[in-house]
């Protein structure tokens, strides 16, 4: 299921890239901020703080309700990178936290 969120995330900002209507980037920012948020859930029921942080401050950068203004190209850099980092984390398993 969290190889399923994050392969639709990396998809649907990599799509971002191309020139869509004003429509698809607010869909884009909902389900960033709902993947983003079951993300950080899950690791922080694993024991993973560091992951867990990383994904709820990527919840909070894509949150449609206070929009951060970066402008078109910064935007687009930021979203290859998390879409990037997205399918790297797919393959690349945590290590396990001491509890």
């Amino acid at each position: 299921m969290l190889t399923l969120i994050k392969l639709i995330l990396a998809v649907l900002f990599f799509v971002c890239l191309l020139d869509m209507p004003y429509g698809y980037y607010q869909l884009v920012r909902f389900a960033a901020l709902i993947g983003f948020a079951i993300l950080a859930y899950t690791a922080s029921e694993q024991g993973q703080k560091t992951e867990a942080i990383v994904y709820v401050s990527l919840a909070i950068l894509f949150q449609p309700l206070i929009k951060i203004a970066l402008g078109r190209q910064l935007w687009n850099v930021v979203d290859v990178v998390v879409g990037i980092g997205l399918l790297i984390s797919i393959f690349i398993k945590p290590k396990e936290s001491p509890r």
